[in-house]
């Protein structure tokens, strides 16, 4: 995926939240954490940042003198760079080894890529940064600083590709422009890239730390961070305004590498540089600019409405694809909330805000934060920059909209550190400041330590550190005991009438992958009925079809047993019926192929009790991939170390939702959480426990205390978090 304090912007925070429109309050509200008057809560807790393993990856290095077009401060006067190594591999004993990237040259001690970066040198560097400005550590503010000087020499100062970045370095200080395999651009800098914006994070940062301690320091940092504006200026922001095609609809084409994920990491620098230094009209602007692309790709539709459909609220986290979603990079709500404080456009924070309630908790009643839904959930790996991502939004979004509620949803993505993830181990230990390198689809931990994954595991300490609450929620909710969430059937698996089973040679076409490698493909007049499991309640059905460029397939769906109930707004259906998909998109534009691989949202609803599905091809081919499942009401239950609860992973072939294995012991924390995907109000059983209820917007309507299981009403779009 080479691919604090938290930095607060707060100038301004409650009049923003107010002028949202989001129905916030003005001032935050706090929840009891895990339960009140649990022991969680009845002291503060122990520090969860350990930076010791980010210090182990540390290492030295003297670049060779007179490097054309890479300097930094005080080059001449001290020579030496300190950055992390790229990557650690398990050991035994619990030990690491430092390890670069690609095949090692005995000769001549480089790597195929090398043995650092500057994506994870910059990240790093703020990592230190928040430490320091949290804690005052003098060791971290050193570290900072000199992370800061080993990002700047990464960066090209002169020639055609100023203000670029260089991606990789060797152990000896030479630089790899051209690694083997290549990345793009090749050579690395000279173009846009995630390393550029990875830069101007570090940069914009480091510049709002150090202004006052360290002028000269911070003066350096504001040249660096300007001529990287030039940089995007030139390639990518002179297209400010103008929109691309992609499969019909219209999306923004300056953004950093066509990317919403990339140009977020860049506006986290670009808004903590411009809350101190709001006379940089080039900086602003470009902030400003960017925020707007990233917004582009997100909904403005509140998030009752936008999760009855894909992508169900996300934003998008490029424009050559209207079919993926990942985890990994997914700073782009965190990047809004920000942005909208900074600039005072509250407009920026609506977007930020459905993703964070429509979408992410699709995410934590589902599959977690998960590498990939492509649209189906085929990259179910999981890793620390992905939940570090989720993470991180929902707390920039919370602090910005004033809302508990995404605050709690937070507490529960923070979870996946602590157990709640398809190993059900933690991927972090707070004693050695290791954070695992992923945990895979088959629930298997990748026991390696690199830059990345360490990084990002502390940023999210940082975060929980700051906010005890959130972080007692989220050490309390470490074990899955039940879901009930999105779900996947594979089309292939149906039984069919006149249709076939295609299996291409590939299942990725560059913007979307087939879920289990093959599809359904039904020519006018075709049929098929696919089985499904009984559900406690109605449940969105949403047929993954290949929709053909300037074309159409139209299709007729309908349910095996029940009836149809009302998906949205609760109108009635003939028996069985759930209605007709008109399959086409516009031109293919910017994507990879034509046509889009997409999940399209059936009008009705059928029962839970139904129990097989069914479509019929009424015009040109309708080719399905597979039918995505989800309630009306989703749920997760999570518990504590001693709660009954097992760890577990989920039940559906796409590792989708699905109950724990099952295990005993003594009652202990518990956490619920329930989230409507209807127009409707809904009803739902919530256990036993403290019960906060809010809005579409996250908005509390609702707390009480449950003595026992109790039949509440969810708001449409809505959700509740019951913890005891």
């Amino acid at each position: 995926m080479k691919n604090t304090t938290r930095v607060r912007l707060v100038a301004g925070l409650a009049a923003t939240a107010l002028a949202t429109g989001l129905g916030v309050v003005s001032a935050p509200l706090a929840f009891a954490g895990p339960a009140a008057g649990h022991a969680a809560s009845a002291a503060a807790p122990a520090p969860l940042t350990n930076l010791a393993h980010l210090d182990f990856l540390l290492d030295q290095t003297t670049p060779p003198a007179g490097v054309a077009g890479h300097t930094t401060y005080a080059l001449d006067s001290q020579p030496t760079l300190t950055m992390p190594w790229v990557y650690a591999d398990a050991r035994p004993g619990g030990t690491f080894a430092r390890v670069g990237g690609g095949p090692l040259d005995p000769a001549t001690g480089h790597w195929g890529q090398g043995s650092y970066d500057a994506d994870d040198v910059s990240r790093a560097a703020v990592v230190y940064l928040r430490d320091w400005q949290q804690t005052g550590s003098v060791s971290s503010k050193q570290k900072a600083y000199e992370l800061l000087r080993s990002t700047a020499y990464f960066q090209t100062v002169t020639g055609p590709n100023a203000g670029n970045v260089v991606l990789w370095m060797q152990p000896d200080g030479t630089l790899n422009p051209s690694p083997v395999p290549v990345e793009l651009p090749n050579p690395s800098d000279s173009g846009n890239s995630y390393w550029l914006a990875r830069s101007l994070w570090a940069f914009g940062e480091g510049y709002a730390a150090f202004k006052s301690s360290d002028p000269a320091f911070a003066a350096f940092l504001q040249q660096r961070l300007q001529l990287g504006v030039k940089a995007l200026d030139a390639a990518t922001l002179s297209s400010y305004g103008k929109f691309d095609v992609a499969d019909g609809a219209r999306v923004p084409s300056w953004l950093i590498t066509g990317g919403a994920d990339a140009s977020a990491e860049a506006v986290l620098g670009l808004a903590a540089y411009s809350a101190v230094e709001p006379g940089d009209g080039d900086a602003r602007a470009a902030l400003s600019e960017l925020s707007e692309g990233i917004a582009d790709l997100g909904s403005t539709q509140s998030a009752a409405v936008a999760v009855q459909s894909w992508p169900y609220g996300a934003i998008l986290p490029g424009t050559t694809s209207r079919s993926q979603l990942h985890s990994w990079a997914s700073q782009m709500p965190e990047a809004l909330a920000r942005a909208s404080v900074v600039l005072g456009r509250p407009a920026l924070l609506r977007p930020a805000v459905t993703d964070s309630v429509a979408y992410t908790t699709t995410l934590l009643t589902s599959t977690g934060p998960i590498n990939g839904l492509n649209p189906v959930p085929t990259d179910t790996t999981q890793i620390a920059y992905g939940a570090d991502s989720r993470l991180q939004s929902l707390l920039a979004v919370a602090d910005a909209s004033h809302s508990a509620g995404i605050e709690q949803l937070a507490g529960v993505l923070g979870s996946w550190y602590f157990g709640n993830n398809t190993s059900g181990k933690p991927t972090y230990d707070p004693a050695t400041g290791v954070t695992f390198d992923g945990v895979q689809p088959d629930g298997s931990v990748n026991t390696g330590s690199g830059a990345e994954s360490t990084i990002h595991g502390l940023l999210s300490m940082l975060a929980l550190d700051a906010h005890p609450a959130v972080s007692a929620l989220a050490q309390s909710a470490a074990h899955l005991s039940s879901r009930d969430g999105l779900t996947v059937v594979e089309a292939e698996k149906g039984s069919t009438v006149g249709g076939s089973v295609v299996t291409p040679a590939s299942a990725s076409n560059g913007e979307s992958t087939l879920s289990g490698g093959a599809y359904l493909s039904l020519p006018q007049g075709a049929t098929a009925t696919f089985s499904v499991p009984v559900s406690s309640g109605a449940r969105h059905v949403d047929p993954v079809i290949a929709e053909p460029t300037r074309a159409q397939a139209t299709s007729v769906w309908g349910a095996g047993s029940g009836s149809g109930a009302g998906a949205g707004a609760g109108a009635g259906a003939g028996a069985g019926s759930l209605g007709v998909l008109r399959s086409s998109v516009g031109a293919q534009g910017v994507t990879p192929a034509p046509g889009a691989l997409l999940p399209q949202a059936l009008p009705l609803a059928p029962a839970g009790s139904s129990t097989s599905l069914s479509v019929r091809a009424l015009g040109g081919t309708t080719d399905v991939d597979a039918l995505l499942l989800r309630p009306l009401v989703a749920q997760v239950t999570l518990t504590g170390a001693g709660g009954s609860g097992a760890s577990g992973s989920g039940a559906s072939g796409s590792g989708a939702s699905g109950a724990g294995a099952g295990g005993s012991g003594a009652s202990g924390a518990s956490t619920q959480l329930l989230q409507s995907t209807s127009l409707s109000p809904q009803r739902a059983t919530a256990t036993a426990g403290l019960l906060h209820s809010y809005d579409d917007s996250g908005r509390l309507v609702e707390t009480r205390t449950l003595a026992a299981p109790t039949s509440i009403t969810l708001r449409p779009g809505g959700f509740a978090v019951v913890t005891r």
